[in-house]
């Protein structure tokens, strides 16, 4: 049985009421105090207050200080009158203090649920935010590049248009070479048929000779003579150079080399393998059946070889990074699944199912770096594409989970 504390003390106002209770030495922190509109409990063991209250306060704006070895309790009154007694001599106290105490606890309740939906609130925000932020800085980024790159190609065109200019100078200049040779050839070979002056000619008087004389003076020496070398480009098309289409032709020329490096790619090394073993396509089929087996290393192998012949298969490298999850290479993981993203262009339905797979393995990897709402982004793109996939929708609400705290698990790969 607790001791009732009798030698509280208690003070009112038209509008408050103040009561204090002695706590007779007991420790603050092991005061219990429940106060309700009707009802009021200090609870400090072995001793016990209860006043079950005249009138009804306001409960919403009740203060309670402890200090000094007291406790003093400010209830503001509902209606402005003064109390002629502090507590009621009413039987039904016992039903009084099970309203009042059911009544705390659910106000306690209530006040957990809204803090937990107040908290719930705050980190979604938080990770609106943090996303938003991110996709503003990737655009920033995409921005800056898309700047650079179109910088680069004005330059290069600028450079393009620079160089037919200088080549369409040094054909004039050739053709201008060749038409003062064909004129001095043709002045010769005049020269060359007239011959030497008749005996008659010679024997005229002394005035046409000094006019002749003052006439070949008057005149500017000939030019010398000399051989000009003239080279022309060669070309690989047979028909005549276009600027029209000029671009197309370097274009196929650069692909035609790119394709002879890839094929000659290594030599030293393959020259020991089959023609069949040198199939990019046959790799993959070997690295399939690896994978499948559970030799990830030499899956890893086989593709890396397919890769090194053939770079441009999008399979290739996203399968790679599948191995590479496995091996718990989430770098490398990361790497190959971006590059087969950038292959997979432009998105069809064709290449839909391929799409998926890199976005999940990406994200995969970046979950399991711990980078989450990075890993975040990559499953939703994977849901925009593939909606209806249940396996994406339980692994998108984990990280989810994982990102506001509710979660530990991570994620693993969803094909």
């Amino acid at each position: 049985m607790p001791l009732v504390v009798m030698d509280y003390v208690w003070t009112q106002t038209e509008t408050t009421l103040y009561i204090n209770v002695p706590l007779k030495g007991t420790n603050a922190g092991k005061v219990d105090i429940v106060c309700t509109d009707d009802y009021l409990k200090v609870h400090f063991p072995p001793y016990l207050f209860e006043a079950f209250l005249f009138e009804p306060v306001d409960d919403d704006r009740i203060a309670v200080r402890v200090a000094n070895g007291c406790a003093v309790i400010t209830l503001p009154k509902r209606t402005n009158k003064v109390w002629k007694h502090l507590m009621i001599n009413n039987k039904e106290k016992m039903e009084i203090r099970q309203r009042a105490l059911l009544k705390y606890h659910e106000k306690l309740s209530s006040e957990s649920r809204n803090k937990a939906a107040k908290q719930q609130e705050e980190n979604k925000y938080a990770l609106e935010t943090v996303i938003k932020l991110e996709k503003e800085e990737r655009d920033s980024i995409q921005k800056i590049k898309d700047t650079e790159q179109e910088k680069t190609t004005q330059e290069l065109a600028a450079w393009h248009f620079r160089q037919q200019q200088k080549a369409e100078q040094d054909v004039q200049l050739k053709l201008q070479n060749q038409k003062a040779k064909a004129r001095q050839l043709r002045t010769e070979t005049e020269r060359q048929k007239c011959g030497p002056p008749n005996q008659e000619k010679m024997k005229l008087g002394d005035n046409s000779n000094a006019k002749s004389k003052k006439a070949q003076h008057e005149l500017p020496p000939p030019r010398l003579s000399g051989n000009i070398q003239v080279t022309f480009t060669p070309r690989i098309f047979p028909t005549a150079l276009r600027e029209s289409r000029l671009p197309e032709e370097e274009e196929w020329l650069r692909k035609q080399a790119e394709t002879r490096r890839k094929v000659n790619v290594d030599v030293g090394e393959l020259e020991d393998l089959k023609e069949e073993e040198r199939n990019p396509y046959w790799l993959k089929d070997k690295g399939d059946k690896c994978f499948a087996t559970g030799d990830f290393l030499g899956a890893v192998n086989a593709y890396s070889l397919a890769i090194r012949v053939m770079g441009k298969i999008p399979a290739l490298h996203s399968n790679r990074a599948a191995c590479h999850l496995k091996l718990r290479n989430f770098h490398k993981a990361i790497e190959d699944s971006s590059q087969a993203l950038d292959l997979l262009t432009p998105p069809v339905p064709a290449n839909a199912a391929a799409r998926v797979r890199a976005f999940v393995r990406r994200g995969s990897a970046f979950c399991e770096l711990q980078a989450y709402p990075e890993g975040l982004q990559d499953f939703l793109a994977a849901l925009k594409i593939d909606p209806n996939n249940e396996a994406l929708l339980v692994d998108t609400q984990r990280i989810r989970d994982i990102i506001q705290g509710s979660a530990v698990n991570p994620p693993s790969e969803t094909e």
